[in-house]
């Protein structure tokens, strides 16, 4: 037997062969798996925003730390709607290629549109205070983790409703 052939009959039987779903199956992966709107992740990074901009008066009552931690936020959710815009844009839904190549343009779009805002706050915002920037920057962005928990409870939520 030749290392070519022996190659060929150990890729084969290295993969499975692929079964598409049937449209019952499809519809409960569906069910099991349910789809977090990108407007609702934007929605709670605005909440988010708004409530560590409201934490920052509340601990400190200085207008440039307030602006500060909103600007942070802003410059988190401002990008992520532009983001979110053109992904559920026409073109983007008018097949896988131009889905993904629209995918990585508008990534690409919302990383510098973010690094620009963060590189004019020290010129937008007076007497900008970094540290409140960051954390209302950060508090902000970590709602995307807080999506994908919010994700799995409500999978987990659906299969004890099954059971």
């Amino acid at each position: 037997m030749s290392t070519e052939s022996r190659d060929r009959d150990h890729d084969e039987a290295a993969e499975p062969e692929f079964v598409p779903m049937t449209a019952e199956q499809a519809q409960a992966w569906r069910k099991r798996n349910p789809v977090v709107s990108l407007w609702w992740v934007i929605g709670m990074q605005v909440l988010v925003g708004a409530a560590s901009a409201l934490v920052a008066w509340l601990l400190t009552d200085t207008p440039s730390v307030v602006w500060s931690a909103a600007y942070g936020a802003l410059a988190v959710v401002l990008p992520a709607a532009l983001f979110a815009r053109g992904l559920t844009g026409r073109v983007s839904s008018l097949n896988r290629g131009a889905a993904v190549l629209g995918f990585f343009v508008w990534e690409m779009v919302k990383v510098a549109l973010t690094v620009a805002m963060l590189l004019a706050a020290p010129r937008l915002v007076v007497a900008l205070s970094w540290p409140a920037m960051l954390v209302g920057l950060v508090l902000t962005m970590k709602v995307y983790w807080v999506a994908l928990a919010f994700r799995k409870r409500v999978r987990s939520a659906q299969g004890l409703e099954q059971e």
